[in-house]
């Protein structure tokens, strides 16, 4: 399924989140929801991922407006539990626009993007972020282990939950 234009109910009759590939003009947009949700991201390594072809960057709109974003990764090699293949690599959504279903859209289209390409997609949640936990689980995903990292993403005093969603007829 193509992610160009798919539009997604808001929850609760809000506005309606199209989600789209990001592109370089979206940068500056993807820059500002991350500090004003008082992340970071490496500019340099989204711009890198944008051109990738084991990866895809997608940016939700309300209204003509960037309001969230969420990309994949692509680990070519497995990580003790952790398997090769295809990751959500995080979503993050502008402070403003949370609960509305844009978590949820970007997180679906990621994973149909994922799903014309594999079988399975993995994913790696701090264990204390509950809110992400809950996504997950409400899209298929199912918990496969805990450790204090996964391939390169460590958890400072904690744990992360690596998850995995079966994604049908795609290649594994």
């Amino acid at each position: 399924m193509s992610t160009q234009g798919r539009t997604v109910p808001g929850q609760d009759s809000g506005p309606d989140v199209r989600v789209r590939r990001a592109t370089q003009e979206d940068l500056d947009a993807v820059a500002g929801i991350e500090s004003r949700a008082r992340r970071g991201t490496d500019r340099d390594q989204l711009v890198l991922a944008l051109t990738d072809p084991e990866r895809i960057v997608l940016v939700a709109t309300v209204d003509d407006e960037v309001v969230g974003w969420g990309k994949t990764h692509w680990w070519s090699y497995a990580d003790g539990l952790a398997p090769a293949g295809h990751y959500l690599g995080g979503v993050t959504v502008d402070p403003g626009s949370r609960r509305g279903g844009v978590g949820r859209a970007l997180t679906r289209a990621c994973m149909d993007w994922v799903a014309e390409r594999a079988g399975f997609v993995c994913c790696v949640v701090n264990a204390t972020n509950v809110a992400s936990l809950a996504l997950h689980e409400g899209a298929g995903f199912r918990e496969v282990a805990r450790a204090a990292s996964f391939h390169t993403i460590r958890f400072t005093g904690g744990s992360g939950v690596l998850l995995r969603a079966e994604l049908g007829a795609g290649r594994s």
